[in-house]
């Protein structure tokens, strides 16, 4: 394996040298690892390596120092380093720090974990085995913030570290690749930005036991500031999760165009769902997605035509076209039935012209013998939590939810009722459509009980409590649907006034 040693030095001059000559001999002459270190000094006002130093650690650990221009800080310096490690192709990168506080000798151990190819990343742990860290000299104070911290973390992610605050790490360099760390926070919280990522990514993570050496470590921040740092970053990324804050740094979806299928709850899918099995033989979804919801229609009995602009996996639908809705509508006319209902779920906040698309869609649906119902599905601008962010001086886009990074139109209940109603549709039915909690919080007791009392406080202030807005509308026919609904029947009075040998009024008035 091609493996790095990455030492992060700031005034540590005096130590540097010491503490590469404490990892174990025969780990530099081990022939099964092509190794180098990579020393990095952080502008330290004392030089961390010695220039006359250098030629020697050269030769002895394969070492190349890369001082920087200005302080990069602790997560900063950890960028140059991996980016390094991936712009070099290495298979592991070790960090060991310059002030000597982890023990160099373990560093074969880290590099040795890696021989499980499963693993991804290595934790360094201090408090194993239980008690080590207190009997090593970490002072009372900070075992006590440490424990409490990573037990409010473990709670938080749902995991089981014993440690989440030592920086003796490994990683493995193919998943660093993977992982967005040019947006990581250049403090000592970058630690903890890379351990949210590879949790969320679903990266093994081992932990590995290592002694405690208090004494030796240089101390550059304030424990108060850290622990702050620390436990927000971890809240906003949960956050992220349940689409209330965004990111970069927690954004590991490339494609985001399609939602979870909401069902077995108060949802636009389970409503959409009901409707169409009640009410439809056949059902046209535009902006189908991966027609998922299509498939379960289909198990009822209805016929299912799709339109997306991403063509679909075989068997999805009964009928597809691809077609991409902003460019505008196609012409229904080759549909392989008229649908009874066509389906609009989450795409008007995606399309730049809804009123285009409107306008179309009542003129080729009013060009039908039986027009058909149209459901429509969007966001509500006006929920509450939209309207606490803004009282608080926060628009925060997300990948999913009200605020999802791909919408481009956003709408109340007022405001889309009076689109409808001005480009010709007639509404028929409209629902409030609680947040879809059961996601977050599961379908359990709690769950359930949220969802509960979301629904009262829909009814009792629908614009407020409301997290989506659900309507059922009619395209009224245009003028010009009803001037060519009109011709045929013109015509035929006309040949029935008008048969051969029978002479017109006129001509009967005046012979």
């Amino acid at each position: 394996m091609k493996v790095l040693v990455f030492v992060v030095a700031y005034s540590s001059e005096n130590r540097i040298a010491s503490v590469l000559a404490r990892v174990p001999a025969e780990f530099w002459t081990n022939d099964q690892h092509d190794i180098e270190t990579l020393i990095i000094d952080d502008r330290s006002p004392n030089q961390s390596v010695d220039p006359s130093r250098f030629p020697a650690l050269q030769q002895k650990y394969n070492a190349i120092i890369l001082p920087t221009s200005t302080s990069q800080g602790y997560g900063g310096n950890q960028k140059l380093g991996f980016h390094y490690a991936i712009e070099n192709d290495f298979d592991i990168v070790v960090l060991l720090h310059g002030d000597g506080q982890y023990a160099p000798e373990r560093l074969p151990d880290f590099v040795a974990a890696f021989a499980d190819p499963a693993v991804d990343a290595v934790f360094g742990s201090r408090m194993l085995p239980p008690g080590a860290a207190l009997a090593g000299g970490m002072p009372l104070y900070k075992f006590i913030g440490n424990r409490i911290l990573t037990a409010l973390q473990n709670w938080i992610l749902k995991q089981r570290f014993s440690e989440f605050h030592c920086g003796y790490r490994a990683y493995r360099v193919e998943a660093l690749r993977s992982l967005p760390l040019a947006f990581n926070s250049p403090d000592f919280d970058f630690d903890t930005d890379i351990a949210l990522q590879l949790i969320d990514t679903h990266r093994r993570i081992v932990e590995l036991p290592i002694p405690t050496y208090s004494s030796r470590e240089i101390r550059h921040g304030s424990g108060l500031k850290y622990a702050v740092q620390v436990l927000t970053t971890t809240l906003r990324s949960r956050l992220q999760r349940w689409a209330i804050f965004y990111h970069p740094k927690f954004d590991y979806v490339s494609d985001n165009r399609h939602y979870t299928l909401k069902l077995n709850q108060p949802s636009s899918h389970q409503w959409a769902l009901e409707f169409c099995t009640k009410n439809a033989a056949a059902v046209l979804d535009l902006g189908c997605g991966p027609g998922k919801l299509d498939q379960l229609l289909r198990e009822h009995g209805c016929y299912t035509m799709g339109v997306d602009k991403v063509e679909q996996d075989p068997g999805s639908l009964d009928w597809f076209v691809r077609a991409d809705l902003d460019a505008g509508l196609f012409d229904l006319s080759i549909l392989p039935r008229h649908p009874d209902i066509v389906l609009c779920l989450d795409i008007l906040e995606h399309i730049k012209s809804p009123e285009r698309f409107l306008l179309e869609l009542r003129q080729h649906l009013g060009a039908l013998a039986k027009p058909p119902r149209i459901i429509i599905t969007t966001p509500n601008i006006a929920f509450i939590s939209t309207r606490l962010s803004l009282l608080l001086g926060m628009f925060n886009y997300g990948k999913k939810g009200i605020l999802d990074l791909t919408h481009i139109r956003l709408f109340t209940f007022a405001t889309l009722r009076r689109m409808l109603t001005c480009l010709g549709y007639e509404v028929l039915q409209v629902r409030g459509v609680p947040a879809p909690v059961q996601l977050v919080l599961g379908s359990g007791i709690i769950g359930r009980a949220t969802t509960v009392f979301n629904s009262a406080l829909v009814r009792l202030w629908r614009n407020l409590f409301s997290y989506q807005i659900f309507i059922v509308a009619r395209a009224l026919p245009t003028v010009s649907n009803l001037l060519a609904h009109a011709q045929p029947e013109k015509a035929t009075q006309a040949e029935a006034l008008f048969k051969p040998g029978q002479a017109s009024p006129l001509q009967s008035q005046t012979g």
